[in-house]
């Protein structure tokens, strides 16, 4: 089967999130005088990471809104029932330093440079648009992409077959002449594949790549690795390159 098009993952997958948060937070922290209350940055750091993923599922869920999960966030973080005003504040200050650490992956350009020609490229992310056009525009990535949608708009998120489904009807295309690359081995490697889509997992060797069962989703372990996958047959009878 033809591959046509990439819808893309954003964070952890063409952007360095990961060493964003890490170093920005640790900024903000510094800033705010709150390392103190630590025995190590990194003790802090575990901490914010854990109520991260602790109120992206509720938004995820559909249990809060996109402002309402980093709201909550630096609530739970700082121990205090701030007002609205001053949690945004926080979080503004937070994003200050987040936003002086982004970079791409050192593999991202060239595999968009080496596809741009032959495939059609979109996004689908579980934020909000506000945030990832943004940061597709800062990293000097935006035009590269057709469409960007975000679960904060669509109102379903991944791994939810009809986030993948409404990024295949953006660039109307069906699921199975369109890949999906993600860097978590569920929400995006499974999620793709069970909506039809040819399901590519980065694995850049974070946290969900530890006992992940990824055999549905093609693994990868650099996006060098991606051209020669999406132009070959491989529906039926290639290889996975899970390893």
């Amino acid at each position: 089967m033809t591959i046509r098009a990439l819808v893309w993952d954003v964070d952890d997958t063409l952007f360095d999130y990961t060493t964003a948060d890490r170093e920005g937070m640790r900024a903000h922290l510094a800033a705010e005088g709150l390392l103190a209350g630590y025995d190590t940055p990194e003790q802090a750091l575990v901490r914010w990471r854990e109520i991260t993923d602790r109120h992206w599922a509720r938004f995820s869920a559909g249990e809060v809104s996109f402002e309402g999960q980093r709201r909550d966030r630096v609530r739970a973080f700082l121990g205090e029932e701030l007002p609205d005003a001053e949690a945004d504040a926080w979080f503004r200050r937070y994003i200050g330093h987040y936003e002086a650490a982004w970079s791409l992956f050192p593999d991202v350009l060239p595999t968009l440079d080496a596809l741009a020609a032959s495939h059609r490229h979109a996004v689908l992310s579980n934020s909000s648009l506000t945030v990832q056009e943004h940061k597709l525009s800062t990293l000097g990535l935006r035009d590269r992409f057709e469409s960007v949608l975000c679960a904060a708009e669509l109102g379903v998120s991944k791994p939810e077959a009809g986030a993948f489904r409404a990024a295949c009807e953006a660039l109307r295309l069906p699921p199975r002449e369109v890949a999906y690359v993600g860097d978590h081995p569920e929400i995006d490697g499974r999620g793709a594949a069970e909506a039809g889509l040819l399901s590519v997992w980065i694995d850049r060797g974070g946290p969900y790549a530890q006992g992940a069962d990824g055999g549905f989703a093609h693994r990868i372990s650099t996006l060098a690795e991606l051209p020669a996958l999406v132009r070959a047959d491989t529906r039926f009878g290639a290889p996975s390159t899970f390893g």
